[in-house]
């Protein structure tokens, strides 16, 4: 072990992990655990908790609420972030995410305990909302804790490389709720886990919490901090100071716009959207998809590690760009190459069977959903948003104003606002050859799982170095607030706006991979601001305040 001399007169270790350090990166780590654990079986489970809090209403608007709910957790995940970085900032790390992993804990490990509409009418849905939103709150205040936490930590030289384990327990999370969900329902049966069985993966969140409750009540506060609060040196107004002062407001902005809105969109596209048009646009079963995403998150995982160390090496600034540039210039390759391989039948139909919308252009929306509530119920609307769901390509043709929309699938036309087209849409489309779901025997489960795994690499590449990017850019007694801001609006609106945006900018062009347009062209704005304005980061002295 060796002592390193700071530019602020103290002084940081630069040997290797000792048994405390490893201890706050475990404790630290287990929060984003939680994050992605709740994110995942919340989604997964969502028809469930529509079904048992949302029973007063039709089953179309009760999962529409649940969504709601679950939208409203990441839509407060900003003020989180201010709230628990003031006080981050203010009282210490350790107490403040020693909070929000209690509330994240324990809000997951009620919604399992909650009763449903049939017991408690409509307190229950006003719970499960209340729940979600102290989830959200909390949440926004876990990550920065915990990246700024560990990295005040860290031996100087090695902060990319410990920051990386909160990186790669983010995708562990997600990893560790597919099995669990795959394993209960194969163990009970869809019966049982669709009467109670569901329940489980929200229990059994609360022994990870008591677990990381019990590590973090014996964690010591950073040293960094402790030696601010010691010296007098805290600040006093750490939001004004972040947001409210422009040399810090500025880092800010660079920091959304530069790194972590392209972060968001790199992670959600690899991961979470891979997941989506595989099971909404491929039609592969939902099982098989979950599985060939858990295998390429296997196999991909200890790239977060990897690249965190070489961060340490070659810096953070390379290594981000070059997961942006990647996919940025492959994404279409990518997602083009994984329809070829998990459902060539799809692939030679949008080849083969051309179809046509012929609509009124005033009738035609662009479609964006953002919380699930809005309504397109023009013509022009119904047949576009029924052809994307049915994964169909499609071209326009405009039609006098007042033209009924109707939709041209070889030589077979349909009225849109015809009261079969519902039914009478997939089965012209089936009978054009396109297939109603992937058959798994024409699945090249290799290929298809070697693509997906390379999506999960562009994820580690930007993923494996943002925590220490984001903590070393900014100034230590305002570190907690000045990051948890840009990192939350990046993954919680540019990230979380993801699916929306995609599936409206699909159906406004009518071709499956133009929604990929989104994450391609966030990635390269990402790319060009990080790369003009942001500073490379890996040597500076983040003992300054």
């Amino acid at each position: 072990m060796t002592i390193a001399a700071t530019a602020g007169g103290g002084s940081i270790r630069t040997g290797g992990m000792t048994a405390e350090e490893r201890k706050v990166i475990f404790a630290s780590s287990l929060g984003t655990v939680f994050e992605w654990y709740d994110f995942y079986i919340y989604g997964t489970l969502g028809p469930f908790l529509a079904k048992y809090f949302f029973s007063n209403v039709p089953p179309n608007v009760a999962f529409i609420f649940t969504l709601l709910a679950f939208a409203a957790g990441f839509a407060v995940r900003p003020f989180g972030a201010l709230i628990f970085g003031r006080l981050g900032d203010l009282i210490g790390r350790k107490y403040t995410f020693l909070i929000t992993m209690t509330l994240m804990g324990v809000g997951t490990f009620f919604i399992g305990l909650l009763p449903g509409y049939a017991s408690w009418g409509l307190a229950a849905p006003i719970v499960l909302i209340a729940l979600r939103l102290v989830q959200g709150l909390a949440l926004g205040g876990e990550y920065g804790g915990a990246a700024t936490y560990v990295a005040e930590h860290a031996p100087k030289n090695r902060r990319g490389y410990y920051t990386s384990w909160i990186q790669t327990t983010a995708t562990l999370g997600l990893f560790l709720a597919l099995l669990l969900i795959l394993g209960i329902r194969n163990w009970q049966g869809e019966e049982v886990f669709g009467d109670w069985g569901w329940r489980i993966p929200f229990l059994l969140s609360g022994i990870l919490l008591l677990i990381s409750i019990w590590i973090r009540l014996s964690l010591n506060e950073s040293p960094v901090f402790q030696r601010m609060k010691e010296e007098g040196k805290t600040s006093k107004r750490p939001l004004t100071e972040a947001f409210g002062e422009w040399q810090h407001a500025k880092i800010a902005i660079l920091a959304l716009f530069g790194a972590t809105a392209g972060e968001a969109v790199v992670w959600y596209g690899g991961q979470f959207y891979a997941l989506f048009f595989l099971t909404q646009t491929l039609k592969v079963p939902g099982a098989t998809a979950q599985i060939l995403i858990v295998i390429a998150l296997a196999l991909g995982t200890p790239f977060f590690v990897i690249f965190g160390l070489l961060s340490d090496k070659i810096g953070r600034k390379p290594i981000i760009l070059a997961g942006f540039l990647l996919a940025a210039l492959t994404y279409f390759p990518i997602f083009k190459g994984i329809t070829h391989y998990a459902n060539p039948k799809l692939e030679a139909a949008l080849v083969s069977s051309p179809v046509t919308v012929i609509a009124d252009p005033g009738e035609c929306s662009f479609q964006f959903k953002a919380t699930g509530t809005e309504k397109f119920t023009t013509g022009c609307d119904i047949a576009t948003s029924g052809l994307v769901n049915l994964s169909v390509n499609y071209t326009t043709e405009s039609a006098p104003a007042g033209t009924p929309a109707q939709v041209k699938i070889g030589d077979t036309t349909l009225t849109a606002t015809s009261a079969d087209f519902a039914k009478a849409l997939p089965a012209a489309i089936k009978a054009h050859g396109y297939p109603a779901s992937a058959d798994t025997n024409d699945i090249n489960y290799v290929m298809t799982t070697v693509l997906l795994w390379l999506l999960v690499v562009y994820v580690t590449l930007v993923y494996a170095p943002i925590a220490a990017w984001l903590v070393e850019l900014f100034p230590s007694r305002i570190r907690y607030s000045g990051m948890s801001l840009p990192y939350h609006i990046g993954n919680g609106w540019f990230g979380g706006f993801l699916p929306a945006t995609v599936f409206a900018i699909v159906a406004w062009t009518g071709n499956i991979y133009s929604g990929l347009w989104y994450p391609v062209a966030i990635a390269l704005m990402s790319l060009v601001i990080g790369f003009l304005f942001l500073p490379e980061t890996k040597d500076v002295d983040i003992t300054k305040t």
